[in-house]
């Protein structure tokens, strides 16, 4: 343990810069954007090392510390990912896209659940039980599961693929 206070007690604002350029080559090598905040308050730690001389190593642990958890803050609010507004909110809810549209059962409804085509592919579907081919408005999505109720008789509206 001397050891390593001896060797804290002769680190000066090198130390700082060389721990900032290794965790920055951390950042590179692993995923994620943690290891950069650390680096950047060990760089700054080292900017302060070199103005203050004599500082003493347990100030710029401590100066290490407060300032890696406030630039982790600082990251965290800033570079977040930012939802992004678009045209179609439900681009990447195919089962959302289908609420109110007639379509048409592959399979007979039984016990509550059955099977319908869209399009080129095959959906699971819950509601009343009704016959294969009847026609069905889907009006809910619960997970990969359409929730359903019978239709007015008529044409299936073609959903648009």
């Amino acid at each position: 343990m001397d050891a390593i206070a001896t060797y804290l007690d002769g680190s000066s604002h090198w130390t700082w810069w060389i721990l900032a350029l290794l965790l920055f080559l951390l950042e590179l090598t692993l995923p994620g954007v943690f290891f950069l905040w650390l680096g950047i308050a060990a760089a700054i730690t080292g900017l302060v090392a070199l103005v203050v001389v004599d500082l003493s190593w347990q100030m710029a642990v401590t100066i290490f510390t407060v300032l890696s958890v406030v630039t982790a803050m600082a990251g965290r609010r800033f570079w977040r990912p930012r939802n992004i507004d678009t045209s179609d909110p439900t681009l990447n809810q195919r089962g959302v896209q289908y609420i109110g549209h007639v379509f048409t059962l592959e399979s007979a409804i039984e016990d509550g659940n059955g099977r319908m085509k869209v399009a080129d592919s095959s959906w699971l579907v819950s509601g009343p039980d009704l016959p294969a081919g009847a026609k069905v408005r889907v009006t809910g999505v619960v997970g990969a599961k359409l929730t359903v109720e019978a239709a007015d008789p008529g044409p299936a509206a073609p959903y648009p693929t």
